[in-house]
């Protein structure tokens, strides 16, 4: 029989990491005169991706985008203590390591993701961790998903992505798996959260 998988986003999912993230998008801005207001690029990020961002400033002001991300991701590693866990981050990977879920991770972050997960105890509950330096394509498109799925022959119908924001659940309909998301959906396969703590209420209610 198939068990249930979980494939985690980090920052704003097990991560709170959005102060370190603005942060560094702040002083990115700074080292090339851009003008910054903290709500405007947090409202941007959340809808969109820090990506998104740094690709419309670059084509706005006539930058080099990879200048300024490489100047962003060594911002935001220098911030690295500054992020901290989401609130039930470590009992719900506990929980799901103790039930025999195998969990995994695809986030836009770079490879810098390890360092903050080792730091924080993390690593070893995840079986694989996919970051942007992964080299598959952004969600929403499904690329990171399959891999996963055909890799380790994981079960779709029991297969769940969890994050924070719309394109995350964008991820897990295109992909083909189940949602777990802070966020109401109209994917009929979400389930929506307002803590970590509720997800094993979910699997125990189904039980």
């Amino acid at each position: 029989m198939q068990k249930t998988a979980f494939i985690w986003d980090l920052d704003g999912t097990l991560l709170d990491s959005y102060e370190a993230i603005l942060s560094g998008i702040e002083e990115t801005f700074g080292q090339f005169s851009i003008p910054y207001d903290k709500e405007k690029v947090r409202e941007f990020i959340l809808k969109f991706s820090v990506q998104d961002l740094l690709v419309q400033v670059a084509e706005e002001r006539k930058l080099d985008v990879e200048v300024l991300n490489q100047v962003r991701a060594q911002s935001l590693a220098e911030k690295n203590a500054q992020v901290v866990l989401m609130p039930g981050a470590r009992e719900v990977l506990a929980w799901a390591d103790e039930t025999g879920i195998q969990q995994f991770v695809y986030t836009h972050k770079g490879d810098n993701a390890f360092t903050i997960l080792r730091d924080l105890g993390l690593e070893s509950y995840f079986t694989e961790i996919l970051t942007s330096q992964s080299g598959f394509a952004r969600k929403p498109n499904p690329e990171a998903a399959t891999y996963l799925l055909d890799k380790y022959q994981l079960d779709p119908e029991k297969t769940y992505y969890i994050g924070d924001r719309t394109l995350d659940v964008e991820f897990a309909q295109n992909s083909g798996i189940q949602s777990i998301n802070f966020l109401e959906s109209s994917y009929g396969g979400n389930h929506r959260i307002q803590g970590l703590a509720d997800i094993s209420r979910i699997f125990e209610s189904e039980r």
